[in-house]
């Protein structure tokens, strides 16, 4: 059983270097799939997009009312360039000031401050520890007075609790984090929780506010992180669920409010599946049109559109994505 994990270790890292260098959705109840159980997918053509890239930071941001993006693995290298989603259409943002351009960092909304909290990723020489927020015209660089360790693929989201952000696992270059951090909108404080998730970066970890539990599914780790958890603000609680994805890591993910169920896309060495968190167990969507495999690409829902949007991901050793799909 830990000989797998063992084995994994070396590709799993490789993999986190190389990635850095490098149609209305209908109710469901929570234990279907939406769009008739489907899952549908619609590809769209914006008279704008951003480059080609995977594994950038992505968020929706409810005070903006826009789904932000930034950076990521271009074509050419690293990104620190700052995109919005608008109902129809991708722009560009033009920031005073932004962070250094970064692959696999953690981004999420920060109720209480209303702001994007971003943190970490690589750059292609080192593993990144820098605290960003973004209030909807300009990044800022924040100093706070304790911070979680250097890393490539945190996994940042709102705390079910109180809004704020809190940061879980990343990769450092050596090992593996299993620490819980939360952010209170002037500096990152350690949350000491009773049964940590087992170490791992580059999984899923997505809010389910119907059930105020943050799901938490796959992604790298020295030990086995082919399982499922949920934190409730408190401690991480290992689940036994009947049914479960295959390991993955670099999926998108994000929270359906019409499905009511955290919704999983792709991920892996090019997965092209989909699956659905109903609360209690895993079942598996069959999209009759899906984006194609790829790891790395990011995912919001936009309200305006009462749909998921996905962009992105890489598609091949070298090639990157630039298509934009709601489903």
């Amino acid at each position: 059983m830990r000989e797998r994990p063992r084995a994994r270790r070396a590709a799993a890292a490789a993999v986190l270097v190389s990635v850095a260098v490098l149609a209305s959705a209908s109710p469901a109840s929570a234990g279907s799939g939406g769009n008739s159980g489907t899952g549908s997918w619609h590809r769209r053509f914006p008279a704008v997009h951003p480059p080609a890239r995977s594994y950038q930071a992505e968020a929706y941001d409810p005070a903006l009312h826009e789904i932000v993006l930034f950076g990521g693995t271009g074509t050419r290298g690293h990104l620190n360039d700052t995109w919005a989603w608008h109902y129809v259409t991708w722009h560009r943002l033009h920031p005073t000031h932004s962070p250094t351009a970064r692959a696999n960092a953690g981004m999420a909304y920060d109720a209480v401050t209303r702001q994007l909290v971003l943190f970490g990723g690589y750059d292609g020489t080192h593993w990144l520890g820098d605290t960003w927020t973004f209030d909807g015209s300009t990044w800022t660089h924040r100093h706070p007075s304790a911070s979680p360790p250097n890393a490539t693929g945190p996994m940042l989201f709102p705390d079910p609790l109180n809004g704020h952000v809190d940061a879980y696992g990343g990769y450092d270059g050596q090992f593996y984090q299993l620490e819980t951090w939360r952010w209170n909108g002037s500096t990152w404080k350690h949350v000491h929780t009773k049964h940590p998730a087992w170490a791992r970066s580059t999984g899923v970890c997505v809010l389910d506010p119907s059930r105020h539990v943050v799901v938490l599914f796959g992604g790298l780790g020295d030990v086995n992180p082919d399982n499922t958890w949920t934190f409730d603000g408190h401690d991480w609680t290992l689940l036994d669920p009947q049914h479960h994805p295959p390991l993955r890591w670099g999926a998108a993910a994000a929270y359906d409010p019409v499905r009511k169920q955290v919704v999983m896309f792709g991920g892996g060495e090019e997965l092209d599946d989909m699956w659905a968190w109903t609360g209690t167990d895993w079942k598996e969507l069959h999209p009759q049109k899906a984006p194609s495999g790829r790891e790395g690409p990011r995912m919001a829902f936009d309200p305006a559109l009462s749909q998921l949007v996905l962009f992105g991901g890489r598609v091949g050793k070298k090639a990157q994505a630039g298509d934009t799909w709601s489903s």
